[in-house]
Order: C-alpha cells, then structure tokens, then sequence
C-alpha cells in the first residue's frame, strides 16, 4: 500500500517527507543555507540560491501538492504573496471575473494594484452563474472564486465556473482557505490553481504567517515558478517548518472545530437578538445543497448579524473567551470585525452592497468546549438585553 492509497488524515504524517533519508530524523530538518556550493562548474546541483529553491520550504510545497491533488506546490511569505503573485500570471489588457464578496486583501490588490497595470476587473454574485457569464468579456482571461466567500459565507459552484473559464480559455483561481483540502479539493473541480492563507487553519496556531498555492498543470506550474523565483516572495524555512507541524493536526482540529460551529451556528440562530446568521451547514443557508454536493464539510467560520452597531459594540466589549481580532483558523476561537479588521480596505458603500454590515460579526471557532462559548455569549447578549429594557 503506498501513500497514494491513504485516506487524508493519514497522508498529514505519512508523506514522501515523514522520514529525513539522511538521518532518520522523523521531522523535517530546517536548512537555513541561503547559498548551495556547486561541486561541478558544467553541472550546478537541485540548489543553488534559497530563494529559488530551498529543501525545507520544499518539503511544504511537496506535501500541500499531495493534499490538493496537485503536482506542483509553492510556499509564499503570506497569503496575500500567493494571491499577488499568481495575479501576474496575467498581462495588461486582460480582464478578471472576481467574488463579489472577496477579502479585503484581494479586493484592494485587484482594485489598486492591478488596474495600475492595465488589468480589468468585474465583480459579481458568483452564486449566480447568468451573473457570471454576463460578465465575461472579449478579454476574460481569469474568473477569482473565494468559496465559501469571507465573509458572508456564499458558496460557488467551483465545477461551473472551471468548464466556463475552460470554454473561453481562461484560468479558474480558488481561494480554498476557509476550508483547507482536508474538505474541499478545487483541482479535482476543475479549478487551475489553489491559494491558502497558510496563516489560518493549515498552521492552526496564530504563529506564523504563510501562503501556499498549488497547480495541477505542468506548464501552468512553470509559469508559476517562474514568477516565484523573480518576485521572490518566498516563506523562509522557520515558517515553512511550521507549517509543516501544524499540518500533522489539521484534521483533528478542524473536525472539532467544525462541529463546535454548527452547534454555535444553531445557538446563534435561534436567540431572538441575532438578526441573520451565515454557516452553509445551517439547512437554510441558500447554498447548503451546493455546499453539500462540492465539499465534504462547512468549515469553522461563521458570521452573523446583530440589530445594530450599538449592539455589536455591547457583545464585542461583553464576551470574554475568543481573542477579539484580525485573522481565523487558529487553535483558540477569533472573533472579528470585518467592517474594520478584514474588510477595512473596502470603502464602506461597497462593503454594504456585499452585505458586510457594520453589525456584521465573523467568529473562527477554535478547540474551547462549545457550551463553554455558548454560556460566554448568552451572558454577552443578555447585556444587549438588559440596555435594550432601559431605553
């Protein structure tokens, strides 16, 4: 049987690079060489110069190629490296069909850095695929999927969008960070190439800061390189060990954390100060079958909406468990703003056509016991309660 033939969770510690061939060391060996000395002037070896190639940030783009069912993986120095980098795949004169609801980050590279360079944009309602094909134009070369979308939580049909681009000749992206590999497999879906924001649950530990990207093609993957090694925003090898290491517990902590969410998400739901709640797990969530039918879970990101701003201010300023804060994916519950945290590069218009309100919450739920966080935000809410009584 060989490690092609394991289920997921067993691949996380039995890959090519379970075992160090040089020493039998059972973790990968940090090599902080920037520099390979060459023993044959004719003939230069595997390394020469770290930025173009490094065996311990090696092994991590060998191992999240395996876990994508790619061939070839690239390891950046954050989430948006990888996406910012794979943009310039494209060229000046091309257009991009994007996520309406997409991260901060990527709507402010695509709206500020790429229209400086000549490439176009149009953002629509990817849940809506008349949308999609209305938007495409002479010069599409790209469609931008974030599924599920951060953070209202849309999901998009990664297998209809992948044969539209293919009928046109253009590139699918897909950002599958919110639900790793371990859940949804974009390339398998027909997607071209894969981002990650490392940073969020593939290292799980709010500890490093990394991005991954993944391709199935071979010369699309030379391309990639290509850029890699000239935009040299490459993860150094500390990080990539990281990331290597919170890979290993991937799926025992996301499985927890998934299933805390759905029962946090239900909570949420049916308390009488929450206005809407996002979670695609949720039977009511517009996607849920789609969700369903493309991945083999929802994640641990919800959002969900209180009364008003006022409101929020009360919940944020009452709750005490989760680390009020930027970021997800991590081993403690995050609770965030995307208002002012995630989407704060989104002028406010633009952030309420999306229905990213400023009562809007996202919560990342982490390994703490479920009531625990239950009980946490009940007291919180009924805080919100009792102002609301004294009015």
């Amino acid at each position: 049987m060989s490690s092609a033939d394991y289920s997921f969770e067993t691949k996380l510690l039995h890959n090519q690079h379970k075992v160090d061939p040089a020493t039998g060391a059972v973790s990968v060996p940090i090599q902080h060489a920037s520099t390979f000395h060459q023993f044959d002037i004719e003939s230069f070896g595997k390394y020469d110069y770290a930025r173009s190639a490094n065996p311990t940030r090696e092994a991590l783009e060998d191992v999240i190629a395996e876990l994508e069912g790619g061939t070839r993986g690239f390891a950046f120095s954050s989430g948006m490296a990888a996406i910012s980098t794979a943009f310039l795949l494209l060229s000046a004169g091309d257009h991009i069909v994007i996520t309406e609801d997409v991260y901060g980050g990527t709507f402010r590279m695509v709206t500020q850095v790429l229209t400086r360079f000549g490439i176009e944009h149009t953002f629509v309602d990817m849940t809506d695929l008349t949308q999609v094909k209305n938007a495409v134009k002479p010069n599409t070369k790209a469609f931008y999927v974030e599924t599920p979308s951060n953070p209202t939580l849309k999901v998009t049909d990664i297998e209809a969008i992948s044969s539209l681009a293919k009928e046109i000749n253009a590139i699918t992206y897909v950002d599958n960070t919110f639900l790793t590999p371990q859940y949804q497999r974009p390339l398998e879906l027909g997607a071209d190439i894969v981002l990650h924001s490392a940073t969020k649950f593939l290292s799980g530990h709010s500890d490093v800061v990394a991005g991954l990207a993944v391709v199935k093609d071979e010369e699309l993957g030379n391309r990639l390189y290509s850029l890699q090694n000239s935009f040299g925003a490459v993860l150094g090898v500390q990080d990539a060990w990281l990331v290597l290491r919170g890979l290993k517990t991937l799926h025992v902590r996301l499985e927890q954390s998934q299933k805390s969410a759905l029962t946090i998400a239900e909570f949420l739901e049916s308390h009488p100060l929450i206005e809407k709640v996002y979670y695609p797990a949720l039977t009511n969530h517009p996607q849920h079958e789609l969700q369903q039918k493309q991945a083999s879970g929802a994640g641990a990101v919800l959002s969900f909406e209180l009364s008003d701003e006022e409101a929020l201010r009360t919940f944020v300023s009452n709750v005490k468990i989760p680390v009020f804060a930027v970021s997800l994916g991590a081993v403690e519950s995050i609770l965030s703003y995307p208002a002012k945290m995630s989407h704060a590069a989104m002028p406010q218009e633009e952030r309420e056509k999306r229905g990213i309100k400023n009562s809007l919450l996202r919560l990342s739920v982490g390994l703490e016991n479920p009531e625990d966080l239950i009980k946490d935000f009940s007291q919180a809410l009924q805080v919100i309660y009792e102002k609301q009584l004294n009015v």
